[in-house]
């Protein structure tokens, strides 16, 4: 069975490599935009909906992984900042407060869709412009929800997290994920042959 990333995020890659499953990537190059009024949650949950459902039209029979990420301050949807001062505005806003991560994953074989919402909620430290601006000159977290990348320096930025899935955060969510590729009788620990 062809397994296939339907995502062009080098993050999700990496993780998914960790599985030791071989698999395809492949950009489905949706529109991302929120439709008025959809909250957050929702808005991740159809985004991985159609991420896979429209790499899986072009491969019938093909397992396809989709995947979104929409972090939420005070009630409302955090893009990607997309420059350096709009992720110091994004930071210094976070700072001393909570911010949440929903990270929907659907999994899909055209046919049936398994589709689950692994939150993540994270406390930032109180944040000066002094550790803002030095952060971001190391990292350059400009294509990431939320202006900060937990698997590395970013993870300084948190005085706590709480999830069920520590790789949520990051942007593929692997203990939802093995539970849903067992689903579709595809088993991580069984022998594959090599990536």
């Amino acid at each position: 069975m062809l397994l296939i990333l339907a995502s062009s995020s080098p993050y999700r890659r990496a993780l998914l490599q960790r599985l030791r499953l071989p698999f395809a990537v492949e950009s489905p190059d949706i529109d991302e935009s929120p439709r008025p009024g959809e909250p957050p949650l929702d808005l991740s949950l159809r985004l991985a909906r159609e991420k896979a459902a429209v790499i899986a039209a072009r491969h019938p029979g093909a397992l396809v992984i989709g995947s979104d990420q929409v972090a939420v301050f005070e009630g409302e949807p955090v893009g990607k900042p997309g420059s350096f001062e709009a992720a110091r505005a994004q930071l210094r806003r976070f700072g001393g407060r909570d911010v949440l991560f929903h990270t929907a994953l659907c999994v899909t074989d055209g046919q049936r869709h398994l589709l689950e919402n692994v939150p993540t909620a994270c406390r930032f430290l109180p944040l000066d412009d002094t550790r803002i601006e030095h952060y971001l000159r190391i990292e350059q977290p400009f294509d990431t929800a939320g202006s900060a990348k937990a698997e590395q320096l970013g993870i300084a930025l948190m005085e706590h997290m709480r999830s069920d899935d520590p790789t949520a955060l990051i942007g593929l969510p692997l203990i939802a994920l093995c539970r849903m590729l067992r689903a579709f009788g595809l088993e991580p620990l069984a022998p594959h042959p090599a990536i």
